[in-house]
């Protein structure tokens, strides 16, 4: 695995471990099942699950998109708004991180 890529995974699995309720292991989920999203379409996914307001969410996934660098975005014309799509060569990579981050295999902080 090069640097680079190593990196990323360090700091995907960081990203998901800082989490103590799993609404950011659930964003990644989310992302990789449906590898296409826009900050509103998530917000209503996850609204079902958890408490969140569209601010949070599109936190999240500009975080995922700048820090991480595993998101494309695109945006059609000034009217729409970006669509983030998982790039294809980190889709292993975050399949990886959740398996090994599934809530049910982290520890407990009790």
């Amino acid at each position: 695995m090069s640097s680079f890529r190593s990196k990323i995974k360090r700091r995907l699995e960081r990203y998901i471990e800082l989490d103590p309720d799993g609404i950011r292991y659930t964003v990644m989920a989310t992302i990789l099942k449906v590898r296409e999203v826009t900050v509103e379409s998530l917000c209503d996914m996850l609204s079902k699950k958890f408490k969140v307001t569209h601010k949070k969410v599109a936190s999240m996934v500009g975080y995922i998109h700048s820090k991480l660098g595993i998101l494309h975005a695109h945006k059609q014309s000034y009217k729409t708004p970006i669509v983030y799509t998982l790039r294809d060569e980190y889709v292993d990579l975050v399949k990886s991180v959740l398996n090994l981050n599934q809530p049910e295999n982290r520890p407990t902080t009790a």
